[in-house]
């Protein structure tokens, strides 16, 4: 990589970073962005080049798997399995391609900060269907679903849940780790076809 895009990747990752450590001190809104860009030393216009705001430099750990599962989309290999498998390969493939350092305890400290913070789950649920209507798209295109078909929607409704239900018993674990995020993720989307199936009386 360049050294122009090396340095790019730093001044990002010490946003992060430097935010979600002061949010974890100080509170959400105990920490401003002109103290969070001065202790990173840089303008608050380099600042909005990464990120539009406070809420999105907080929860970038999460947004980075998302984005790489839809770069993951148009190349996972479609072996004849359900919909929903491949959105599970397409799901690990991204995991696997986080950070083995340093990354599982960013989402763990943008998970806990997002539990008592609303603004940063309004900002997460915006970039979920964002993210959610991208991914569609790819499926339409990749697979010929028609516009009217609700079944990508609902595939990748199913993916997030489980994600979150597998984040939110990981986030609670002693020592979170990537691979261990990973075999949660694994355990509740194996439940999911049968939390549909489930009868009851």
């Amino acid at each position: 990589m360049p050294l122009r895009e090396r340095k790019k990747l730093r001044t990002r990752q010490a946003l992060v970073d430097t935010a979600l450590i002061r949010f974890t001190e100080h509170g959400f809104d105990g920490v401003t962005l002109d103290e969070l860009c001065a202790e990173v030393e840089v303008s608050k216009r380099t600042f909005f080049r990464y990120f539009t705001g406070k809420e999105d430099v907080a929860l970038a750990p999460v947004h980075d798997l998302w984005r790489a599962v839809l770069a993951e989309l148009p190349t996972t290999p479609a072996d004849g399995g359900t919909l929903l498998d491949l959105l599970r390969d397409a799901l690990l493939a991204a995991l696997a391609r986080m950070p083995a350092d340093g990354w599982a305890d960013r989402v763990a400290r943008t998970r806990r900060l997002a539990a008592s913070t609303p603004s940063m789950n309004a900002h997460g649920l915006d970039f979920c269907d964002r993210t959610i209507r991208a991914s569609v798209d790819v499926l339409r295109e990749r697979f010929g679903f028609a516009a009217d078909d609700l079944r990508p929607r609902l595939a990748l409704q199913v993916l997030v849940a489980a994600f979150n239900c597998a984040l939110e018993d990981w986030a609670g674990s002693a020592r979170p780790d990537r691979d261990a995020l990973a075999r949660r993720v694994r355990a509740a989307l194996a439940a999911a076809p049968g939390s549909v199936t489930v009868t009851v009386r």
